[in-house]
């Protein structure tokens, strides 16, 4: 190429009109959007609930329902992780006690995990279901899910888990279910129980 011959044509460069849009300030100097041209703070508040499209008339938050698959689950899977953990404690002494070598020492081994993984998990998925059982009968028959569901829910399952072993054990379940769920509440709910005290 020659100094005389003119510069290649730059579909792409600084001096195309087209290219020069505004990225950052509007008419007011407000953040805008640099390909529809307008301001996002007018469609809403700028908070989490407006990135969500709800229907109309539908709750902002999952329902006690929605929520029970979720807890039932991961009930299981924790019992199921405790239990595998329980089991491989429980299957090295034993293996070390009857003094198991090679393949009869991995067998033995699996089979107190995937025991004791079963067994826990089981457990802890029954007492999941029977507290979101509890819990979306109470919502839907007081209209209101607030933290009197989950106490009761949760004294109702300990109660109810230990009532094949007679009434005493069964006030324990009760009890044990009581203190859990009034632990769990004073933790995540502390704010909602002063303004109720304060009140």
């Amino acid at each position: 190429m020659s100094e005389k011959d003119p510069p290649a044509y730059n579909p792409y460069s600084t001096s195309d009109p087209s290219m020069n849009v505004p990225v950052t300030t509007g008419a007011a100097g407000a953040l805008m959007s640099p390909y529809l041209n307008f301001n996002p703070a007018y469609i809403g508040p700028n908070d989490a609930d407006s990135q969500f499209i709800f229907p109309e008339g539908a709750a902002r938050t999952r329902g006690r329902l929605e929520l029970s698959f979720s807890q039932i689950g991961g009930s299981v899977f924790v019992g199921a992780a405790v239990g595998g953990l329980n089991g491989f404690y429980s299957g090295i002494k034993d293996v070390q006690a009857r003094q198991l070598t090679g393949a009869n020492r991995r067998t033995q081994l699996l089979n107190f995990i995937t025991k004791g993984g079963a067994s826990t998990a089981q457990t802890l998925g029954v007492v999941a279901l029977m507290y979101s059982v509890f819990g979306v009968f109470l919502s839907l028959g007081r209209g209101v899910d607030d933290e009197l569901n989950t106490v009761t829910a949760a004294t109702a399952t300990g109660m109810l888990y230990k009532s094949s072993a007679g009434w005493r054990r069964c006030l324990r379940g009760g009890g044990i279910g009581f203190g859990l769920s009034a632990i769990y509440v004073l933790i995540t709910s502390k704010d909602r129980i002063k303004g109720m005290m304060g009140r």
